[in-house]
């Protein structure tokens, strides 16, 4: 059963970044936001095992499962690499997905961050996708995919010996698009090429492109004064033919709001427009940014407690602004109930579980020389 791309709503709800009140998921206004988002006729939602240290695949059982009937939403989750040990694992790990969201089945089901070396040697070593076309033998998946960190060569390498796999999710954004190390727009072009439905992660690089230098989102108010700037971000990538569903982790009923917002009456970019988030896109690079997502995969395992991607902030808040007295004042608030950039170790854990490839260690200690005098 192929994946039926009439049916799939254009805005996925990622369940990574949910809203948060006194240091647990904030389930009350989780539950408004999924009721806004349903009434829109929108129904895609997206969790992973590792999500929220565990907690989204629960609250996506209090706050989806339990209140709307199991065939009114679709349900996305994923098997990661770096917790399977042994061939037991990947049922382990499944039933337990299974009791956690009292889901009864997922609709899609992915191999989480497939990319060059350990993850992808992992999945072939305790044949993961065999055992993945299994659970949907057994309907208990419907649809079996991949998300996608790695390079262009290995994608086709993958999608040559697994032709049972039905999509794909990738790391797409215009200012990715020639990244040499994410290569978005070459992993676009290849899915492409091969029809494969493509859904969308990171469209809004983590937060970047809604908080780009005040003269280049001014450019954005010209052309389209009623636009937010990450409007044009999403619009960017619901514009190219393929894409499937664009997810967004929306962390609060605002932002649930401006995404609503934009995919209703849907409107492609212009040729104009286009031009003018190439301009934009130039600009920025002209300015490098450290390129964290912020999914914190590196903060559940530094011994530190340091919070890393919200102090690549305060140094990006540097690099494109040059306002030393903002990114110091920012820098103190998320550092007050954790580690320091001085407190940093260097035992490597983060990058060794970061998607984005980052020298996390030599960027931490820029971010040490620069706040912590």
């Amino acid at each position: 059963m192929s994946v039926d791309m009439s049916r799939m709503p254009k805005l996925g709800f990622g369940l990574m970044r949910l809203p948060e009140k006194d240091g647990a998921i904030d389930h009350e206004q989780v539950c408004k936001m999924v009721d806004d988002y349903m009434a829109a006729g929108l129904n895609y939602f997206d969790t992973a095992y590792v999500y929220a240290g565990g907690k989204s695949e629960v609250e996506a059982s209090t706050a989806i499962v339990a209140r709307y009937p199991r065939e009114s939403f679709m349900l996305a989750t994923k098997l990661p690499a770096w917790c399977i040990k042994s061939f037991e694992d990947r049922d382990r790990i499944f039933n337990e997905q299974l009791e956690r969201t009292q889901a009864g089945y997922f609709d899609f089901y992915l191999l989480h961050s497939l990319e060059d070396g350990g993850n992808y040697d992992t999945y072939e070593k305790y044949d993961c996708f065999n055992w993945g076309m299994q659970k949907k033998a057994e309907g208990k998946i419907k649809h079996l995919g991949f998300s996608f960190h790695g390079t262009p060569d290995l994608l086709e390498k993958v999608l040559d010996l697994h032709p049972e796999i039905e999509f794909v999710q990738i790391q797409l954004n215009y200012l990715d698009w020639e990244n040499p190390v994410i290569q978005s727009g070459r992993l676009y072009e290849i899915l492409s090429s091969r029809n494969i439905p493509i859904i969308v992660m990171e469209p809004v690089k983590g937060g970047t492109l809604a908080g780009i230098p005040e003269a280049l989102a001014e450019k954005y108010k010209e052309a389209r004064p009623e636009a937010s700037v990450a409007s044009w971000a999403l619009r960017f990538v619901a514009s190219l033919p393929g894409v499937m569903t664009i997810l967004s982790g929306m962390s609060n009923e605002a932002q649930m709001k401006d995404n609503l917002n934009t995919f209703t009456n849907f409107e492609p970019l212009s040729d104009d427009e286009k031009a003018l988030v190439t301009e934009v896109r130039d600009r920025m690079l002209d300015t490098p940014l450290i390129g964290c997502t912020a999914c914190r995969y590196c903060c559940d395992g530094c011994p530190m407690s340091i919070n890393i991607p919200e102090i690549f902030k305060a140094v990006n808040t540097i690099r494109l602004n040059d306002k030393e007295w903002r990114a110091n004042n920012y820098y103190n608030r998320v550092t007050s109930e954790g580690g320091k950039a001085r407190d940093c170790i260097a035992c490597g854990q983060c990058e060794g579980v970061c998607p984005q490839h980052l020298p996390i260690i030599e960027l931490i200690a820029e971010a040490s020389a620069t706040f912590d005098k």
